[in-house]
């Protein structure tokens, strides 16, 4: 058996097995305090529905067709948004990394923007976008694009400011270094931000869905709330966390295949 001060050694590496078993340890924790809490009936199930509860309450909306529709409609809201927010941010975020004009012209107002509450905007999109999924995409892009055009500022500043000079000895342009040499370099971080920001889009779904939504997850998980379903409430939010897992193990191991020889997308 290995002993416990090799697997906490600084900055070291463990076996993959030990690895990959050691998330599991905290999930199944919980569960097992969550069941027992109320087994022993400890909160009543109006507060705390049981695990069973909530996987019957999924279960049931299996069956009846409800979750794949609102898992659609929400993963629709959740691409659109968040690929429009990425459209605009990479290349701004790049110009920002690389001209000390455009980080001046754009990086305080994107800097001052994003601390403002996503939800106190609600309002504004719909006055300016309508009811339908357009507004929901705009909050989505909203909540995204001001965190992820700065993180890809960063980036891009990150990289070895050699490299950039080996360019112009080369008499490359700057569009050719920005192509063949920072774009190149600055991915592995880039793709790494897709990661991180795709996961605070799906934060901000349960507000996109906040008004005047037919369909999708946070609008389930709203109306559960008037009638004081919270079996339905924690359902919702538990899918919605194990449906963001999953694009974050996707991107995890995209980002390993396309960049194997980076170290931050281990």
């Amino acid at each position: 058996m290995m002993h416990r001060k090799t697997l906490l050694r600084l900055r070291k590496d463990i076996p993959e097995p030990i690895f990959r078993l050691s998330g599991f340890l905290i999930p199944l924790l919980l569960l097992a305090i969550w069941a027992g809490v109320t087994w022993l009936g400890l909160v009543r199930p109006l507060f705390l529905p049981s695990p069973w509860s909530v996987i019957g309450e999924g279960v049931r909306q299996l069956r009846e067709g409800i979750l794949l529709e609102d898992a659609s409609v929400s993963i629709y809201r959740i691409i659109v948004g968040w690929l429009a927010a990425t459209v605009v941010a990479v290349p701004l975020g790049i110009l920002m990394g690389n001209y000390r004009l455009m980080e001046g012209l754009f990086e305080p107002l994107i800097s001052t923007v994003r601390y403002m509450p996503v939800v106190a905007l609600i309002p504004l999109s719909i006055l300016w976008a309508g009811i339908g999924d357009v507004q929901k995409i705009l909050i989505l892009f909203l909540g995204t694009f001001f965190q992820q055009a700065l993180m890809i500022m960063d980036n891009v500043k990150n990289i070895d400011i050699n490299l950039i000079r080996a360019g112009q000895t080369l008499g490359f342009s700057d569009g050719e270094i920005l192509r063949r040499i920072v774009l190149p370099a600055a991915m592995p971080g880039i793709w790494d931000t897709f990661r991180i920001t795709i996961g605070w889009t799906w934060t901000y779904l349960v507000v996109a869905e906040l008004v005047a939504a037919n369909a999708g997850l946070g609008r389930r998980i709203m109306d559960a709330q008037r009638y004081l379903a919270t079996d339905t409430i924690l359902f919702g939010i538990l899918f919605i966390g194990l449906l963001g897992l999953l694009t974050d193990y996707l991107f995890k191991r995209a980002g390993r295949s396309l960049f194997t020889w980076s170290s931050q997308t281990r």
